[in-house]
C-alpha cells in the first residue's frame, strides 16, 4: 500500500504527535509511507494560521500537490488544527482516494476538546449544533475569540459536508465511539471503529520485587485529578510517589512537603517509568476527565503485571473490572479512593495473581504493537478495496 498520514503538530508536543509518529513508523516496515506535517507557530504566523484555519486555501493546495505527487491508496488525517485546517480534508476527497481521520479527543464535539472545563465534565456542547453555552464559557484557553472561532469552524464543516467525507473514522475506545454517535454530530454511524493506540513495552518479563508503595505517573493537571488524590492520602499510611510535571506542580510540591507518604520524583525517562512501575505496589489513576481511550499509563501498568486502580469514568471502565483487571473508585471521594486501595490489600496471593494476569492478558489481545497495527492495516486494506 501507498499511504499518505497528514498531522499537524501542536506548538508543545504531545501524545497525538508520539502516535503520529508510531504508527507512520510501524506502517513503513510493510509499506509505503508518505507524511505531509504543519506546525502551528506563535506570533504573527500563528495569528494568521488562527484566522485562515476554517477556510485554509494554502495549506489545502499544499495537500493536494502532495496527493499528486505520491499518489496514494489511502490518505490518513489526525490533528488538522490551526495551521491544515478542515478544508483540506476537501480537497484530499477530490482526489478520489479513501480517506481515514483518527480522532485523538473531542473536538469535533467541543471547542474544548476534553470536555473539561473549570475542575468539572463539560459535555453541554455534546447536542448543540452550535456550542453557544462553550462559546459564552470560553472553554477554550479561557479565550472568547479561540472558542468562538474554533466552535465557527467546526460549525462551518458540519454544515458544509466535510466531516461526512471522511470514510473511515477511528476513535480510540468504544466509550468514545458511543459518545460521537450520540451527538448531533452528522456523520453515518457507521463510519466509527474502535482503533487504540498501542504500548511498547521496554520489557514484559513480571518483576520479582515490589515495593510497597503506590505510584502517579502522568501530568499535574486538574484534569487529571492528581490534587484530588494527593488530599485522599495526606495524613493515611499509604505511601504515594509521584512522576510528571505540569501547571498543579507548585501544589503537589506544598503537599508533599508536609505529608511524609507522599514522594515527588520529577519527570522521568522510559526506562525510569519502566522501572517504577515494575517495583510499585499499584499505579492509581484518578483522571477526572473524559480521556480519548484508555490512557496509556493504564497500558503500561498492566505490560509490567502491575495493578491498576483507576476512575470510574470514560473508557477506563472498558477494560478495568473490579476484582478481574483492577479496581475502579470516584475519583472525587477519598472515601472511594482508599476503599479500592483497601480492596487490593484485602486480595490473597493467589487472587493477586490472577488479577495481573488477566490484565496482562487483556493488553495482550487488544493493546500491543502488533495486535493494533495489524487493525490499522486491516482498516486501510478494507477500505481500499471498497474503493477499488
Amino acid at each position: 500500500m501507498r499511504i499518505l498520514i497528514i498531522h499537524n503538530h501542536y506548538q508543545d508536543l504531545g501524545g497525538e504527535d508520539t502516535v503520529f509518529h508510531q504508527e507512520a513508523l510501524a506502517m513503513q516496515e510493510t509499506d509505503d509511507v508518505f507524511t505531509l506535517t504543519f506546525t502551528n507557530k506563535k506570533g504573527i504566523k500563528g495569528l494568521f494560521q488562527f484566522l485562515l484555519s476554517p477556510w485554509n486555501i494554502f495549506a489545502a493546495q499544499k495537500v493536494k500537490r502532495k496527493i499528486k505527487e505520491v499518489n496514494p491508496d489511502i490518505i490518513h488525517f489526525h490533528n488538522t488544527q490551526y495551521a491544515c485546517g478542515p478544508l483540506a480534508i476537501r480537497y484530499a476527497k477530490k482526489s478520489g482516494k479513501a480517506l481515514v481521520m483518527s480522532l485523538h479527543n473531542f473536538r469535533l464535539l467541543c471547542p474544548s476538546a476534553t470536555l473539561f472545563y473549570r475542575n468539572r465534565l463539560f459535555t453541554d456542547s455534546i447536542n448543540q449544533h452550535f456550542p453557544w453555552i462553550a462559546v459564552r464559557n470560553k472553554v477554550l484557553d479561557h479565550s472568547l475569540l479561540k472558542t468562538f472561532w474554533t466552535a465557527f469552524s467546526y460549525w462551518l464543516h458540519r454544515k458544509t459536508g466535510t466531516w461526512n467525507l471522511v470514510d473511515r473514522y477511528m476513535v480510540l475506545a468504544e466509550f468514545s465511539r458511543k459518545l460521537f454517535i450520540s451527538s448531533t454530530l452528522p456523520v453515518d454511524h457507521n463510519k466509527f471503529v474502535v482503533k487504540p493506540n498501542f504500548f511498547d513495552p521496554l520489557t514484559l518479563t513480571q518483576p520479582a520485587n515490589r515495593e510497597d508503595h503506590f505510584l502517579y505517573i502522568g501530568r499535574l493537571s486538574s484534569e487529571k485529578g492528581i490534587i484530588n488524590l494527593l488530599q485522599a492520602l495526606s495524613g493515611t499510611p499509604v505511601k504515594l510517589k509521584i512522576a510528571g510535571t505540569g501547571p498543579q506542580l507548585p501544589e503537589v510540591q506544598e503537599l508533599v512537603a508536609h505529608h511524609p507518604n507522599l514522594t515527588y520524583l520529577g519527570l522521568l525517562s522510559k526506562s525510569e517509568i519502566a522501572h517504577e512501575l515494575a517495583t510499585c505496589r499499584a499505579l492509581l489513576v484518578p483522571s477526572v476527565c473524559y480521556e480519548g481511550g484508555v490512557p496509556i499509563t493504564i497500558l503500561e501498568a498492566m505490560s509490567y503485571y502491575t495493578p491498576v486502580l483507576a476512575s470510574n469514568i470514560g473508557a477506563i471502565p472498558d477494560i478495568i473490572k473490579p476484582g478481574e483487571t483492577g479496581f475502579l473508585f470516584d475519583p472525587q471521594t477519598a472515601e472511594s479512593i482508599l476503599e479500592s486501595i483497601a480492596q487490593l490489600n484485602l486480595l490473597s496471593a493467589e487472587q493477586h495473581k490472577d488479577l495481573v494476569q488477566q490484565a496482562y492478558e487483556i493488553y495482550e489481545r487488544h493493546f500491543t504493537r502488533d495486535i493494533v497495527i495489524r487493525k490499522l492495516r486491516s482498516e486501510y486494506q478494507n477500505l481500499i478495496a471498497f474503493k477499488s
